[in-house]
């Protein structure tokens, strides 16, 4: 198993410094907010995951394609952490 703790620190930095230095609907603000969901996902924590999915998914319909393979991989992820 990977560090998780650490991840997730490393993740909410990078987040931080996107909301800092980004407009609010920047789809690397949506990369962000997945990749805290998956180590949320990883780590268990299946609501928290959901939720950051979510965010993710809101700021890729505003900033992407509806068929762009991030917003698609962002939606996939969300559906498999409803199933578990």
């Amino acid at each position: 198993m990977g560090n998780y703790p650490k991840a997730l620190s490393s993740h909410e930095k990078a987040l931080e410094i996107r909301q800092q230095s980004l407009p609010p609907n920047h789809p690397n603000l949506a990369m962000s907010y997945n990749n805290i969901g998956l180590v949320y996902e990883n780590m268990g924590n299946y609501s928290k995951a959901r939720t950051f999915y979510e965010y993710a998914i809101q700021i890729g319909e505003q900033s992407l394609a509806s068929n762009h393979p991030n917003l698609q991989n962002y939606r996939n992820n969300l559906e498999d952490v409803k199933n578990k």
